[in-house]
């Protein structure tokens, strides 16, 4: 394995920070889909399931590709390359 090129690795940090980034909003947009789900669920009560359908789908939807993964992963496609 060689040593990366000073303009490599700068490039490298900022494809980092910006995985990292992207991957966290998807975190928060999932956990804020979640809470208005709990809100939803507290008002409509024992009828939840049939009024907050459409948020629960969307919040499955959402939880399957919100996980974070870390940086790594951007560091395994650039070696790949």
């Amino acid at each position: 394995m060689s040593v990366p090129k000073p303009e490599d690795l700068k490039v490298m940090l900022e494809a980092r920070d910006n995985h990292v980034r992207e991957q966290w909003i998807k975190a928060m947009e999932v956990r804020l889909v979640r809470e208005e789900l709990d809100k939803c669920q507290r008002g409509e009560g024992v009828n939840a399931h049939v009024h907050c359908k459409e948020l629960a789908d969307r919040y499955l939807t959402m939880l399957a590709d919100a996980k974070v993964k870390g940086w790594r992963i951007v560091d395994t496609q650039a070696f790949k390359e």
